[in-house]
């Protein structure tokens, strides 16, 4: 097949794994993919592609008819088959580019679980299929009435189970402690994600003090970063460090060139989100064998079973994940046997060529029909 996907992220998190994951993997499978980002997007370091198949424009917003047109061209240009975007303000461009060349079939994935606004109802009129990352992402969908139910399909996110595994191998505990200062025989909790509100760092911190006054060997790590030129809300987690405390005891170290790494080192991952759509770094914290706590959300209730593969506390509990750290910290035996069960369960159900082989088959389905 000859595929295009779009994406106009100026930022690199999940849904931006999940494209980069479809785009290698469909070339490894010996089809022909061309991708479209901005000038400046983080994706153009993770795509494993010909360099003449990655094009940049400008990807403005929804609105931006000269992207629009060249999208458009290129469709026509190479042939394309599929159409797929991954971002809302990139679904009209993607629609106009697919309904320009009568051969093209339009996808896109939905990744979040805020609504759509009502002008996608025409934007997606002759959208063939509509993938949510989640059940969740799905029933809000299906809620919001602007895209017939049969056009909606579910594929949940898949991780490349082999580029973990292969990192866990070669993972040198004692070397990665003495690169971030951290001392030999410290309990290391995580959290991993954009720097934004809705991911809940400061909920994090905060139970990390917690956690720190009645376990002495708890040391804490935030990566990410955020995608605004001002940085003002790392600032505001640096300050809130210093105002808990906890400069000796955490590490803001921003994005890593090899998560995987930093998933191995975790004794517990935590993520604190006040809104998940699905969770791929919890999905991932799970395979890599790290004890996970996760704030009861949509997607977290998805992959986690409460008190098997992880623990789920309330949304904003501070005080409730601070006692599900420690008790996993604490109790040893109950952390390795609920971090062991979570990655034999992201093995069976989260495999990366499960995700591609599901997408694959909706692609085909879209070419089939007329």
């Amino acid at each position: 097949m000859r595929i295009l996907q779009i994406s106009a992220a100026q930022a690199f998190g999940g849904g931006e794994r999940h494209l980069a994951d479809l785009s290698n993997s469909f070339v490894a499978r010996g089809h022909e993919v061309r991708v479209v980002v901005r000038s400046n997007s983080p994706l153009l370091g993770e795509l494993k592609l010909p360099q003449e198949n990655v094009s940049t424009l400008p990807l403005r917003n929804a609105l931006d008819a000269p992207s629009a047109s060249g999208l458009a061209k290129l469709v026509r240009v190479h042939q394309i088959e599929i159409v797929h975007a991954h971002m809302a303000r990139d679904y009209p461009l993607a629609a106009y580019a697919a309904q320009r060349n009568p051969g093209a079939r339009l996808i896109v994935t939905r990744h979040v679980l805020f609504p759509l606004n009502r002008l996608h109802k025409v934007t997606l009129a002759h959208v063939s299929r509509v993938i949510a990352v989640s059940h969740a992402v799905a029933r809000e969908l299906k809620a919001q009435a602007l895209i017939a139910p049969e056009r909606i399909t579910v594929i949940q996110n898949g991780i490349d189970l082999k580029k973990i595994e292969d990192a866990r191998s070669r993972f040198d505990r004692s070397e990665f402690c003495r690169r971030w200062d951290l001392p030999a025989k410290a309990s290391l909790v995580g959290s991993i994600g954009t720097l934004t509100l809705l991911k809940g760092h400061e909920d994090f911190l905060q139970a990390a003090a917690k956690v720190r006054d009645s376990n002495p060997s708890a040391f804490f790590i935030v990566s990410g970063t955020e995608s605004a030129a001002t940085q003002e809300y790392r600032r505001r987690l640096e300050r809130l460090i210093q105002q808990l405390g906890l400069s000796d005891r955490v590490r803001l170290i921003g994005r890593m060139d090899d998560i995987s790494e930093l998933y191995c080192a975790l004794e517990v991952f935590v993520s604190a989100s006040h809104s998940e759509s699905f969770g791929l770094a919890i999905v991932e914290a799970m395979a890599s064998g790290a004890a996970v706590v996760a704030t009861d959300t949509a997607g977290a209730q998805e992959i986690l079973q409460d008190g098997s593969t992880g623990l789920l506390v309330p949304l904003g509990g501070i005080e409730t994940m601070a006692r599900a750290i420690n008790e996993l910290l604490v109790h040893a035996e109950k952390r390795r046997a609920i971090a062991a069960n979570a990655q034999a369960d992201a093995q069976q159900r989260f495999g990366l060529d499960r995700m591609v082989t599901e997408t694959e088959k909706i692609y085909l389905e879209a070419l089939r029909k007329t």
